[in-house]
């Protein structure tokens, strides 16, 4: 048994990686906009889910008219790019505008009143993206589509089992290309936040916002940006999500965006760092739950029983540190 457990090790530990990486990447978007409103923006799930559907629905359409030049390494790549970066432009441009239309006007209203249109157009977005893809598609389900190498799998090492057996333990490049542009997504947000004269302006208006005024800064600007900016980041986060797992339907933001709250929340909701911290807990959880519930309680409990496994021990940690786990330590705040 322990053989067989560690035989799997190194491919649940780059599943878990995976995982939370792309929980990291919704998570942003969340955190963003708590950070300087202290509104939890629960549409975030849905602009997730239309990131996706652009992004795929553009693959979907290149693929079927350039089959030929997609499948050689520069066009796979340079189709990628494009459909990452076509999927957080709209979810970027949709969270602004549902700032604007939706949130700004119940700004100096009680919490609970914009918490509950946030809920409102959560739920007409799903239906939105169903009625159109149900016109567009005759169905409001997609796939994506199979083009390029990204399924090879590049081995890192072998593993000698206790019965003499050698596996070899490798990452796909689709996981690598999702860790890369997760990365490269938090190094640039933090850059963003903690250099640029924006990223000084959304600190400023996060811890406050009259002052702020004050001071010259244009603060609905500002909140604009700041919608905008965790709304590509969920658009892009979706794409990946897409390129990842493949299927998409119009409810699929719910499970991973609340899975990407659960992070936030984990890592001390309002802190960048903590939202990489709590995604990538939430997605060891996962993972090893997923493998190992299984074998160490015989059968009885299979992997169905990973989220129940992983939000108990969420729900533990923050029993004994509410604020998350880095809530305190750190004051950075987006």
């Amino acid at each position: 048994m322990l053989g067989q457990t560690l035989s799997i090790l190194p491919s649940v530990l780059i599943d878990a990686v995976t995982l939370g990486f792309v929980y990291a990447s919704i998570a942003l978007g969340y955190t963003m906009v708590y950070g300087v409103l202290e509104f939890i923006n629960f549409a975030h799930s849905e602009i997730f889910m239309v990131g996706a559907f652009m992004g795929t629905e553009l693959v979907i359409l290149v693929v079927g008219r350039f089959s030929a030049g997609i499948n050689s390494v520069l066009g796979s790549y340079a189709l990628l790019f494009v459909a990452i970066i076509f999927g957080s432009l709209i979810a970027g441009l949709l969270a602004m505008g549902i700032e604007r239309v939706a949130y700004r006007p119940l700004r100096g209203a009680p919490r609970l009143v914009p918490l509950i249109s946030a809920i409102g157009v959560s739920f007409l977005l799903q239906d939105v993206v169903r009625l159109l893809e149900s016109f567009y598609s005759g169905q409001f389900f997609r796939i994506w589509p199979t083009f390029g190498d990204f399924d090879r799998i590049l081995v890192l090492g072998n593993l000698t089992t206790t019965g003499g057996d050698l596996i070899e333990f490798g990452i796909s490049i689709k996981s690598l290309i999702v860790i890369i542009v997760a990365v490269f997504m938090l190094v640039g947000l933090n850059y963003l936040v903690n250099v640029t004269k924006l990223g000084t302006a959304i600190r400023a208006t996060a811890q406050d916002r009259n002052t702020a005024s004050l001071m010259g800064i244009n603060v609905n600007y500002v909140i604009g940006m700041t919608f905008l900016i965790g709304g590509a980041l969920g658009g892009a986060a979706g794409v990946l999500f897409a390129f990842k797992f493949l299927r998409l339907d119009p409810f699929v933001g719910f499970l991973p965006g609340l899975k990407a709250f659960t992070a936030a929340v984990l890592g001390g909701i309002g802190n960048l760092t903590g939202a990489l911290l709590g995604g990538i807990i939430l997605g060891m959880l996962e993972s090893f739950a997923a493998s190992y519930l299984s074998f160490f309680t015989q059968g009885a409990f299979g992997a169905e029983y990973k989220d129940i496994l992983a939000f108990a021990i969420l729900i533990i940690i923050l029993i004994f540190r509410p604020s998350g786990l880095l809530g305190q330590t750190v004051g950075q705040k987006a």
